[in-house]
């Protein structure tokens, strides 16, 4: 039996209190949402607002945040990756979807090669223009995919891969990345919406007064109040919701094991990734049961937002402001090489890649693998209001491939530990050379159209 004392219950009640004081901060950060109308137009969520209240009001600000609670956040962020990634592939049936498999590997390829180009050409610009320079680790370029392509989260997870690679600066700098990522995915993306419009790219919008990024509300009124959930199994025996957490827990654990295991060959491998290949495994013995009925995708997508609120909102806040600030230079050129490259990746590859509707397809790509997927498909809302175009669709037909991997995946995870292992040259050249293979091969078979004209392009 665990003695009552085993645990201090001072700390759980610190943790307990910390806990609370984010509540309090997303809760003012919606209210300063709804007041601010700039934050809706370019649609800045709240968690990310009351990361920037916790940064003012914390140690590097004004103080009121003692430095053991903001890091305490930072921990939690942490831990609360996992529960974010393990519900990503649960849930998940058969598709329904016939037919569409060269749109599905169409946008396959193009979301590996974002993510390999978000590895390979920061590796390769730092080689050239940073480290020469600047006193930075070799891995410092790593920061730019798990920022950008994997987000808040990622950027999060990989705080104890950084950490056990020795690199303790890494995490907050990552997180740094996808905030700049996020607000630089959500600004460029409506400006550019507009110049499609103009220029006739857009399938859908032919005038830019049809343009609005403001068709939705911040308080549903309550006659259009959904339900964004359904109740499986009878709550005389366990609350839906807690039936989905264990489910989660159960993914974790699975997760923790291959950790393990894993651990016995090569070590700095984060639970997060792992997590939701737990997740997949858990999906595919309850699928083939009976018992597929009590999982319901909207319950758990639920629970992976509450997740991702707090985590967001703890990883913004914990950013160790001195260190960005040191590193502010060769961070700011890694940026710049970032933003002319998701340029090129855009408006080059996007209508090479797309035979039809190029924008409306690209778009969703460019404001994922700038800020996270929800940017994605927001700018894609915002460019197809109706969702008339196949943009939606072949861009949720290639999740499953690509989400374990990369953008935040298991490859994500392992690619500062396959630098020191080798180098950044290396591993640079190795990403963009998978990425030329990729676009030859796609090439060969049709599915691209990298030179000469695209009439017959289909």
């Amino acid at each position: 039996m665990i003695p009552t004392d085993a645990i201090d219950s001072g700390i759980l009640n610190s943790l307990l209190f910390y806990i609370m004081v984010m509540g309090l901060l997303l809760v003012v950060a919606v209210f300063i949402r709804i007041k601010l109308k700039v934050f809706k137009k370019y649609f800045i969520p709240a968690s990310l607002i009351a990361g920037v209240l916790g940064i003012i009001f914390g140690p590097f600000g004004i103080g009121i945040f003692s430095e053991e609670m903001v890091s305490a956040w930072g921990a939690l962020a942490g831990i609360l990756i996992s529960i974010v990634f393990a519900p990503m592939l649960l849930g998940v049936k058969k598709s329904e979807n016939k037919g569409k498999s060269k749109l599905m590997i169409r946008h396959l390829i193009f979301s590996y090669t974002a993510s390999l180009l978000q590895i390979g050409v920061p590796l390769l610009a730092a080689s050239l223009l940073i480290l020469p320079f600047f006193d930075v680790p070799e891995i410092f370029a790593t920061i730019i995919e798990v920022g950008w392509a994997g987000g808040h989260g990622t950027a999060a997870g990989m705080f104890e891969v950084y950490d056990a690679l020795g690199w303790d600066e890494g995490g907050s700098l990552a997180v740094t990345t996808a905030t700049i990522g996020i607000v630089f995915g959500i600004v460029s993306g409506i400006i550019m919406i507009n110049i499609a419009v103009k220029k006739g790219y857009s399938a859908v919008i032919k005038d830019q007064k049809d343009i609005s990024t403001e068709d939705t509300e911040d308080i549903i009124p309550v006659d259009k109040q959904t339900a964004n959930s359904v109740e499986t199994v009878n709550p005389d025996m366990i609350e839906s919701t807690a039936f989905h957490i264990g489910l989660i827990g159960i993914a974790i654990i699975l997760g923790w094991f291959m950790q393990q295991v894993l651990n016995i060959f090569v070590t700095g491998i984060p639970l997060f990734p792992l997590a939701m290949i737990g997740g997949l495994i858990v999906n595919a013995v309850i699928m083939r049961t009976k018992y597929s009925i009590t999982v319901d995708k909207k319950t758990l997508n639920r629970i992976q937002g509450v997740a991702l609120d707090f985590l967001i909102l703890g990883a913004v806040a914990s950013i160790q402001i001195p260190v960005v600030v040191e590193f502010a230079l060769p961070l700011i050129i890694l940026t710049v090489v970032t933003v002319g490259l998701m340029m090129w990746y855009f408006y080059y590859l996007g209508p090479r890649f797309f035979p039809k509707e190029w924008f409306e397809n690209a778009i969703v790509h460019y404001g994922a693998y700038s800020g996270v997927t929800a940017i994605g498909l927001m700018l894609l809302r915002t460019a197809d209001p109706k969702m008339e175009t196949e943009a939606g669709q072949g861009f949720a037909l290639r999740a499953p491939l690509y989400s374990p991997f990369l953008g935040g995946g298991l490859l994500t995870a392992i690619i500062p530990l396959l630098v020191l292992n080798s180098s950044g040259v290396i591993i640079g050249l190795s990403a963009l050379a998978i990425v030329a293979i990729l676009l030859l091969i796609s090439h060969s078979l049709g599915l691209v159209k990298l030179f000469g004209s695209r009439e017959n392009f289909n």
